[in-house]
């Protein structure tokens, strides 16, 4: 229940709303529990004595109370509704600045369908119970506690059959609640799963379509959606068992209430309309048992769902701001001081392990390796996307810990491994780089990246539409875009995760030139081909998370075996032609 209490606190803003869809609802209970009084009247007095005048009052006061209970009814859903909206409006918005807060580290805690589940399905079951949940919870209790003391009112003895059924119903309603609990936490699991094929697929959809594989695609999602129906199907069959339990005690009350009831009006001890007015109340305590019950249910699926959301907004972000952050780099010169770093504290082996270097601000360096070798990992520390397990890593002179988040990674700029473009037009995206920029510094940013190469052969240029994740371009095209997004941020550190991949090597010499000219940035390239780095002030290599080798091209070249394998595998005619040559 910690949970509900917790997510329960994000209705602080919808208080108002709350506060009279709850006095309307009550207002409607009372106005509802006041018709069966009436109409005893008419039943025991109206209609044996033929008294049209007690009949047309009485009944006109009937119709009084069901049109105000009407009206009441009405304003009490559209104010449930705004309340429930707007409670599910303000749990997204802190599930996704929770997330927006969150370092890589926090984000491996979560699978990218989880958190699309947490902010959509989740957050529609706890708005749901909102919605359809206030008028139980509210008119069940009130209408539970007014039926029952009316009844007493009316007939002491034949009340105490309400006293009998309520343990059986509180204990048939523990059971279920009880093994339904577990089963919707399996299902919003099974919903996960769901998500994250449909997401799998859809994103590597051209690569299905090229294997010919979306029959075997098919099947697969036809066990997960299979998973899905199945914890579905066990969640809901013992859900409902709810209802029928619930009817066969309550009405098995109204038989022995009619039974009993019956001969108290044959003794005389009670009257045909005081007998009529206590069934509407058993209805009444009938319906109010069952909405109870249903309310238990839902709580029971939305603590599932509760339990969720909390633990996406109590995920403590790994990242701090310091007390008193710096808020300038001074440079671009960046300093590995026995730096090791590694995943998860699980982690066999850590992925970087006592890195120790020194780039002077200005400077261009290459890095390559293997695959594995930790180079992204290396640079991925400069921003602070991570902060290294031991040791420090310094910008400006400064450890990266003891800036402003903001200021750190506004002064760094990186390409990442995998372009991301987003939905929206070209002007659109670049503009993520510097939103002041103009037309004039959003060419020269391109002409940098050699996109206008391509962009001055559509039809609207810059007021191009991308679609979404940039598919109306082709990989080089993206990440020459992405190229020319990072350029206008004019940071002080400027990072190429084997961002030129997909670029022809004419294309990219041309990058490098215009690179070049960035003589107060600091560059560092990470490149799988050696003709990206040969020209670096300096190249660093890395071996399975260490620095193998830090030098020249002609250094490396010389005295590096590594190096020298990577140059001859790559450069045309080999180690042996090019020995020949010489």
């Amino acid at each position: 229940m910690r949970d509900l209490k917790y997510i329960a606190s994000y209705l602080r803003s919808s208080r108002r709303d709350l506060i009279l869809a709850v006095l309307l609802l009550l207002v409607e209970c009372f106005l509802e529990m006041m018709i069966p009084l009436l109409m005893t009247d008419i039943v025991d007095f109206g209609v044996p004595n033929r008294d049209i005048a007690l009949i047309l009052q009485q009944g006109g006061k009937m119709a009084l109370c069901a049109l105000v209970a009407l009206g009441t009814g009405l304003l009490y859903a559209r104010f449930a509704a705004r309340t429930a909206y707007r409670f599910g409006a303000e749990i997204r918005l802190a599930e996704y600045r929770q997330m927006q807060d969150f370092a890589f580290s926090n984000l491996d805690h979560f699978s990218v369908p989880s958190l699309v589940t947490r902010m959509t399905t989740d957050v529609t079951v706890m708005q749901n119970a909102v919605n359809n949940g206030l008028r139980p919870l509210v008119r069940g209790p009130v209408m539970l506690v007014m039926g029952i003391w009316l009844a007493f009112l009316l007939n002491r003895d034949l009340a105490l059959v309400f006293v009998i059924c309520a343990p059986i119903l509180g204990v048939l309603l523990a059971i279920i609640v009880y093994k339904v609990g577990p089963l919707y936490n399996r299902q919003q699991r099974a919903v996960d799963h769901v998500n994250g094929f449909v997401q799998e697929s859809l994103t590597a959809i051209r690569a299905i379509k090229a294997f010919v594989r979306g029959e075997f695609e098919a099947e697969e999602f036809s066990q997960v959606n299979q998973e899905l129906r199945e914890a579905s199907r066990n969640t809901f069959c013992r859900a409902v068992l709810n209802q029928p339990a619930f009817q066969m005690v309550m009405y098995t009350a109204v038989v022995l209430i009619m039974w009993y009831g019956g001969r108290f009006i044959l003794v005389g001890s009670m009257s045909v309309g005081d007998l009529t007015a206590f069934l509407s109340y058993v209805l009444q305590v009938i319906n109010s048992l069952m909405m109870i019950s249903n309310v238990f249910l839902m709580l029971t699926r939305s603590l599932a769902s509760a339990r969720r959301i909390r633990e996406v907004l109590e995920e403590t972000p790994a990242l701090h701001n310091p007390a008193q952050p710096v808020q300038e780099v001074p440079s671009g010169q960046i300093d590995f001081e026995g730096v090791s770093f590694q995943y998860s504290s699980i982690a066999e082996k850590p992925a970087l392990s006592q890195v120790d270097l020194h780039i002077p601000a200005g400077a261009t360096v290459g890095i390559i390796g293997g695959t594995g070798s930790a180079k992204s990992t290396l640079v991925q520390l400069i921003p602070r996307l991570y902060d290294a397990t031991e040791g420090t890593v310094r910008v400006g002179g400064r450890d990266v810990r003891e800036y402003d988040l903001a200021v750190l990674r506004d002064a760094v700029g990186i390409v990442l491994q995998k372009n991301v473009l987003f939905s929206g037009t070209i002007r659109d995206n670049l503009l993520w780089g510097d939103p002041d920029a103009d037309d004039e510094t959003l060419w020269r940013a391109c002409e940098a990246a050699c996109a206008d190469e391509f962009l001055r052969r559509m039809p609207k240029g810059l007021d191009t539409d991308l679609g979404q994740g940039g598919v109306n371009v082709s990989g080089g095209q993206k990440q020459r875009l992405c190229i020319a997004r990072t350029l206008l941020k004019k940071p002080k550190v400027l990072i190429f995760d084997d961002s030129t991949s997909a670029v022809d090597t004419a294309t990219e010499a041309k990058i490098r030139t215009a690179l070049a000219a960035l003589t107060d940035v600091t560059k560092i390239v990470i490149a799988q081909r050696i003709t990206s780095v040969m020209e670096a002030d300096q190249i660093i290599i890395l071996e399975d998370g260490r620095v193998h080798a830090v030098g020249t091209h002609e250094q490396l070249l010389e005295c590096d075996e590594i190096y020298q394998e990577i140059y001859y595998s790559q450069m045309k005619g080999g180690r042996e032609n090019d020995t020949e040559a010489c």
